[in-house]
């Protein structure tokens, strides 16, 4: 009964630090940059991580590539 007590006071720490990084760092920078947060032993937790950095690059790189695309097009139309 200790032992698993202990270990859900450990979990609640990590969730709280990981509440915390998330203010004081920023949501982004906390997953993308702070750390990958190993030391939390919670596949739903380290699933979501992985998939909103894959959306946040995704949106990124979208972004990105619309001023371009954007960009292209005034460029063609200025020239016309």
């Amino acid at each position: 009964m200790e032992e698993k007590l202990n270990k859900l006071h450990n979990q609640l720490e990590d969730f709280e630090s990981v509440r915390y990084r998330m203010g004081a760092e920023g949501f982004h920078y906390c997953f993308e940059s702070y750390s990958s947060f190993e030391e939390i032993e919670d596949d739903k937790f380290h699933d979501l991580r992985n998939e909103y950095l894959r959306v946040s690059k995704e949106l990124e790189n979208y972004v990105k590539n619309k001023i371009h695309e954007i960009e292209t097009e005034i460029a063609i139309n200025e020239y016309e």
